[in-house]
């Protein structure tokens, strides 16, 4: 049974909104900052790789995949979405080891990007009709592709904000919802014809171990701080 003199759990929603307040300022600066430095970063690479860079084969999963102009808006909108984490944190512990783990992925990306460049074959279609798309296509070069970090960066991202909406007790259907939007940021690396396929595959397996080991990590530090209060009293001296 509740006990009545305990105070009702605020809703989800306002959890979500309280969290948006905690350290915002350090939290919107620091997300800006850290993304500028991703593509500093990125393009820095695309522009100066070391070895001779690897076309990669296509698959048949690739042929089924049509070409969708449309899909660039799923595809530039992981950059709202990977923010949405480091917004919804609930401590500095947390912002800080996102932005490590982040960080770390990025590093493993970009190092294989340096040492073993690839490229996606070049496809022949139309984007004269899209200049957002045009503008893509001659900016990012379809290189740095295997492993593709933007599937990594939208499944890291899946799996954060799957922890944060469970700890808010969110419904089930923003859950989904929230696994919508990362699939079809994958789906718009395929449809955009900016990755193939093994490319999404290695990017999935990157985001999926790097978010596995910072949430492991995190969890053990929590289990360890939990403890730490227990040890302390049951050593205390009555009366002390």
């Amino acid at each position: 049974m509740n006990n009545p003199s305990s105070p009702p759990t605020a809703s989800w929603l306002a959890q979500l909104r309280r969290r948006l307040t905690i350290r915002w300022f350090i939290k919107s600066v620091g997300t800006m900052f850290w993304i500028a430095a991703f593509f500093i970063g990125y393009f820095w690479v695309l522009r100066n790789p070391i070895a001779e860079i690897t076309v990669l084969p296509l698959t048949a999963l690739d042929r089924w995949f049509a070409f969708r102009a449309e899909a660039l808006v799923l595809y530039v909108s992981l950059w709202v979405y990977v923010s949405l984490p480091p917004a919804l944190v609930k401590n500095f512990r947390e912002l800080f080891s996102f932005g490590v783990a982040t960080l770390a992925m990025s590093l493993i990306g970009l190092g294989i990007f340096l040492f073993w460049p690839t490229s996606v074959p070049a496809f022949e279609f139309d984007v004269s009709g899209n200049p957002l798309l045009s503008i893509l296509k001659g900016i990012d070069l379809t290189a740095n592709a295997c492993p593709s970090l933007h599937v990594s960066f939208a499944v890291f991202t899946g799996i954060w904000m799957h922890r944060i909406l469970r700890e808010v007790q969110s419904p089930r259907a923003v859950l989904v919802l929230n696994w919508l939007w990362c699939a079809g940021i994958v789906y718009s690396t395929l449809a955009t014809r900016q990755h193939v396929v093994l490319d999404v595959l290695a990017g999935i397996v990157l985001g999926v171990a790097v978010a596995a080991a910072h949430v492991a990590g995190l969890r053990r530090f929590e289990q360890r701080g939990a403890r730490a209060p227990a040890r302390t009293a049951i050593g205390r001296v009555p009366g002390a």
